[in-house]
C-alpha cells in the first residue's frame, strides 16, 4: 500500500503560478508511474499529466501542455506539478495519484490504485 499526500494547492490570480507537491510512503517510489488529475465541481475527474517511474517520459493533457510541468524526485519520493500562466478553468481539486502497474503514464483514471486527499485550487479572474 502507498499512502499519498498533497500540498502546495490556494487561491491565485490568474497568470499566477502554483506548485504542487505529493509526498509518497509505503513502497519503493522508483517502481511507480505517478500521475496528477483534477475533479472541477460536477465534473468527473480528468488526467492532468503523468511521468514515468524513471521520470524521463511525461505526459500532459492538451489543455495543461505548455503551462503545466510534472516532475519527480526519486530520492525525495516526491512528485511536483509546477503550474504557470493559471486559469480560472484550471480551478479544481487536484489528485496526485500512483500506478504500480505500467511502467509509461497512462490517462485513464482507472489505472490507478493509489490517491491522495486532493488540494483545492482555485484561480480567479
Amino acid at each position: 500500500q502507498v499512502q499519498l499526500v498533497e500540498s502546495g494547492g490556494g487561491l491565485v490570480q490568474a497568470g499566477g503560478s502554483l506548485r504542487l507537491s505529493c509526498v509518497a510512503s509505503g513502497r519503493t517510489f522508483s517502481r511507480i508511474v505517478m500521475g496528477w488529475f483534477r475533479q472541477a465541481p460536477g465534473k468527473e475527474r480528468e488526467f492532468v499529466a503523468g511521468i514515468s517511474r524513471s521520470g524521463k517520459l511525461t505526459l500532459y493533457a492538451d489543455s495543461v501542455k505548455g503551462r503545466f510541468t510534472i516532475s519527480k524526485d526519486n530520492a525525495k519520493d516526491t512528485e511536483y506539478l509546477q503550474m504557470n500562466s493559471l486559469k480560472p478553468e484550471d480551478t479544481a481539486v487536484y489528485y496526485c495519484a500512483g500506478d504500480p502497474t505500467y511502467t509509461t503514464p497512462r490517462g485513464n483514471v482507472r489505472e490507478y490504485d493509489y490517491w491522495g486527499q486532493g488540494t483545492q485550487v482555485t484561480v480567479s479572474s
